[in-house]
């Protein structure tokens, strides 16, 4: 067992999207399904499932075409891909406690040490389907300025370094120090916290040095039960240095392959829901006013602005009997 070791406060959050940000997840396995049925096959396991999610495209075909033998082409196959999940991901969906945390750390935002929280996206999603799956979320998806919006295809990468290799990390994190106000020193990865919800995404976040929070779809968490400390240390042993050095081209970027973590080293945590991260853990002070009375009282995310008015007349005294279903009506406060 690790003594938790002492950390900085964050100063850059780097997030992943597919079934960490929105439920694309969902549209990927009811599209896979749908394909595996019309050719008589059974439908995607989660231990298949599992070892394709965060992976960039080649190589997690590779992975489905040799389980799902399936009776016809690659090409057969991409294309009847292609044209179901344009529609499906035209309706893909913000998760629970998503829009509430970029909002607050976004708008407002969250500071440490006196300073803003950095942004940046980090996704294996080419940048077309990116598009597509955010269409009807763009103003929840500003909070990421362009230039650390990071993409699968994107050629910085070189073919074959995607997760659980660190480069898309360690890439996003390049753009957020250029990114930084004159005078202001350079994010250390160390001072960045990842949050994903895939195996090989954990290992990828370790790799790079940073701090991660894996938030997996319940499906995947049942697949690693009992295992989820070597998840969290990026040491599940699915990923051989060997295999995926010789299979990848040469980084330019500083720090990969890099390190996978131990167990317990107090680098990387579950939660079950972005509902239930906790800012102060991190060092990151909330500032927005929204979630503030006048009188400094704090609310708590989803608090209407009726609810702020009959708070703050509360405090000062000067409440009059409360509506029906108010949440403070009853003698809480």
């Amino acid at each position: 067992m690790f003594a938790s070791p002492s950390f900085p406060p964050v100063r850059a959050c780097i997030f992943d999207m597919d079934g960490l940000l929105i439920d694309s997840e969902d549209a990927y396995s009811l599209v896979t399904n749908q394909i595996l049925r019309e050719n008589n096959r059974p439908d995607l396991p989660w231990h298949i499932k599992a070892q394709l999610q965060g992976r960039p495209g080649p190589a997690a075909g590779r992975i489905f075409r040799e389980w799902a033998q399936l009776p016809i082409s690659e090409a057969q196959f991409m294309a009847r891909q292609r044209e179901l999940q344009a529609e499906a991901f035209k309706h893909c969906k913000p998760l629970p406690g998503v829009e509430w945390m970029l909002k607050t750390l976004g708008d407002q935002g969250g500071m440490a040490g006196g300073k803003k929280i950095h942004l940046a996206l980090a996704t294996s999603s080419h940048r077309g389907n990116y598009e597509i799956k955010t269409r009807r979320m763009k103003e929840m998806f500003k909070v990421f300025p362009e230039d650390c919006i990071i993409t699968g295809d994107d050629r910085r990468i070189p073919q074959g370094r995607g997760k659980p290799l660190p480069d898309i990390y360690l890439l996003a994190l390049k753009t957020v120090n250029e990114s930084l106000e004159y005078g202001e020193r350079e994010v250390l990865p160390e001072e960045c916290l990842v949050f994903e919800d895939s195996v090989p995404g954990v290992e990828a976040g370790r790799r790079a040095g940073m701090r991660v929070v894996w938030c997996p779809h319940p499906g995947l968490l049942g697949e690693y039960q009992g295992r989820e400390k070597d998840v969290l240390a990026g040491k599940t042993g699915e990923h051989k240095d060997e295999e995926m050095i010789d299979n990848a081209g040469p980084s330019t970027l500083a720090g990969s392959p890099g390190h996978i973590g131990e167990v317990d080293d107090g680098w990387a945590e579950f939660v079950p829901s972005l509902e239930e991260f906790d800012f102060k853990k991190y060092g990151i002070d909330l500032v927005e006013s929204r979630y503030r009375t006048e009188s400094e009282q704090s609310a708590s995310p989803g608090t209407t602005d009726k609810e702020l008015e009959e708070m703050t007349a509360i405090a000062d005294g000067k409440s009059h009997a409360p509506e029906e279903g108010s949440r403070f009506g009853n003698g809480y406060l």
